[in-house]
């Protein structure tokens, strides 16, 4: 059997297009519907408490997708004020915070929902006298994240 020009350029236009998927295909893979059980989740003690992270992934419909669960100690601050582009909703599990949101302080507790907004500033302290966690998910909607 002889190989031929046309057989060397369809098998290196092959190889390219194979290369070409594997090169752009996202960095992580498409989280898909999952079951994540609490008392699988490792923790991971912090300076200012601890931190369980159940997954941090691109979805079909986000180019990241975040959720994890921070136990803040009393008096400690989950970090500076700051600003990001990703939104992020936050619910409270137990304890007492201060919310730093859209300009205002406020003390909210079990039950309790977040949100943050784009781009504003934005922090989280625990004031009561008991660990206060809670739980974050946020998102990096199409073409927010830095490359």
């Amino acid at each position: 059997m002889k190989i031929t020009k046309r057989d060397l350029t369809v098998a290196s236009l092959s190889v390219c297009c194979t290369l070409t998927c594997i090169i752009a295909q996202p960095k992580g893979s498409i989280l898909e519907s999952t079951v994540f059980d609490w008392n699988n989740i490792a923790v991971r003690g912090t300076a200012i408490g601890s931190v369980r992270t159940f997954f941090r992934s691109p979805t079909a419909t986000t180019d990241e997708l975040e959720c994890h669960v921070t136990t803040l100690n009393p008096g400690e601050a989950a970090h500076a004020p700051h600003k990001h582009q990703e939104e992020e909703v936050i619910i409270i599990k137990d304890g007492t915070v201060e919310a730093l949101a859209n300009g205002e302080k406020k003390k909210v507790g079990p039950g309790s929902v977040i949100f943050q907004a784009s781009n504003q500033m934005h922090t989280l302290r625990n004031v009561g006298k008991t660990p206060a966690t809670y739980h974050v998910i946020s998102w990096h909607s199409p073409g927010t994240m830095d490359k």
